[in-house]
């Protein structure tokens, strides 16, 4: 019997994500050595291995299946995961047989073959093989076996990242974002929190009406001591199930940081709250980027101009070959119609981008404004207002729940229950 760990997920064939493709949690940090037989198998675990869920994974290639796997641990220590390619029944038992006599406790094998046999995979998982894919595999089949060896059942689920940036400065990104976190707090009971990246000159303070002493810069400029406790500390709490993690905005030092600078925060959140969204300035840097690309769930505002326009193309064609497992980006316009003001049409925005807006929010200065000036939400303020819905929409989207708000009780309710229940 081979020693090391066992979390079968089940035999499975290619499959391509979908626009509500399933929530993979990211991959440690481990090593992963892959033994292939065929080019196209070597070039989707190449390509996995691009993928941002697997970017800690340190992930090596060699052809040659099970036989260079055996030779090549003979005399020397297996990784944390050994992926191997594998043809017949019978080759692949005696292999993993052979491979157990040199494999090291703790290390788990996945297994792509191309035999779709029940009584195979019975034995497979007896002899302690973590998982068992079907060939010919996809990249994201590759992300989800390694990603799940690392996920049980009984563990909380990895929040999930949602990033919302703005095309250009001033097309209200940080509103959108808020209030979007604001929606999926309240509406979609999910505990959520904001983290305000615009170190210098952030809103989200403003805009929920909290002055907090500490915020996300002390977490930043201190990355030895953070953890959940630390985080925690930092956090403000703006409802039941929302907190925030404000930006200083002040300007009394400069905010220049490394490309991996938030990483630790980032992955601190994630293994405490379900939902984060990040609002994430205008400007390019190594981590603005990398915030982008790590992501699970990207929205982009932008406004009926030319220069929306042609950032958010720039940023769909960036993102979309940087996360080519993962969904596209979504885009919203904001403030379309704003009197006297030449505007792109919204179809002709669409058939740019190659993509519909998700929403389109009509320019309405005396709601926004009054929501700003007085700390609250636009839910707050107009609970009825087309756009409350619409934020709830992207709510929806971008989490990937499909459930609509519950329908506002009306006086025939209590009847229809009793009607109901008999």
């Amino acid at each position: 019997m081979i020693t090391y760990g066992q979390k079968n997920t089940g035999a499975q064939g290619p499959r391509t994500p979908s626009a509500q493709e399933e929530h993979i949690a990211p991959s440690p940090r481990v090593s992963v050595q892959a033994f292939c037989e065929t080019v196209e198998t070597a070039a989707a675990v190449q390509s996995a291995g691009e993928d941002r869920r697997l970017a800690k994974a340190h992930l090596k290639i060699q052809m040659g299946g099970m036989a260079a796997a055996i030779e090549a641990y003979r005399n020397a220590p297996t990784p944390n995961v050994i992926v191997l390619e594998a043809e017949g029944g019978g080759d692949i038992l005696s292999g993993l047989d052979q491979l157990a006599a040199v494999c090291d406790a703790g290390t788990r094998v996945i297994v792509i073959g191309r035999m779709n046999d029940v009584l195979l995979y019975r034995e497979l998982i007896r002899r302690g093989v973590s998982d068992y894919v079907i060939a010919p595999v996809a990249p994201i089949d590759v992300v989800r076996s390694i990603c799940g060896l690392f996920s049980t059942p009984e563990a909380k689920p990895v929040g999930r990242v949602i990033a919302v940036t703005g095309a250009k400065g001033g097309v209200g990104a940080s509103t959108i974002a808020h209030n979007i976190a604001w929606s999926i707090a309240r509406d979609l009971a999910l505990d959520s929190v904001v983290a305000d990246l615009d170190l210098a000159f952030g809103t989200a303070g403003l805009d929920y009406n909290q002055d907090p002493a500490q915020g996300i810069a002390d977490a930043v400029f201190s990355p030895d001591r953070i953890d959940t406790a630390f985080i925690d500390r930092l956090l403000s709490k703006c409802t039941d199930h929302l907190s925030l993690l404000a930006a200083p905005a002040t300007l009394d030092r400069v905010y220049d940081f490394g490309t991996e600078a938030f990483d630790a925060v980032f992955d601190t959140l994630r293994s405490t709250v379900p939902c984060i969204v990040l609002d994430v300035p205008h400007q390019w840097s190594g981590w603005t980027k990398r915030a982008l690309i790590s992501a699970d769930d990207i929205l982009i505002v932008a406004s009926p101009d030319l220069a929306s326009l042609r950032n958010t193309k720039n940023l769909f064609d960036l993102l979309k070959a940087s996360r080519p497992n993962d969904r596209a980006p979504l885009y919203c316009l904001n403030q379309v119609g704003v009197p006297k003001r030449p505007e792109i049409k919204t179809s002709e925005f669409a058939k740019a981008i190659e993509s519909d807006p998700v929403t389109i929010i009509s320019f309405e200065p005396q709601l926004f404004g009054l929501a700003a000036n007085n700390g609250q939400m636009i839910e707050e303020i107009a609970a009825k207002h087309k756009v409350t819905d619409q934020f709830l929409q992207m709510a929806q989207r971008l989490t990937g729940r499909a459930e609509a708000k519950k329908p506002r009780s009306s006086l025939l309710s209590p009847l229809l229950g009793k009607l109901l229940a008999k």
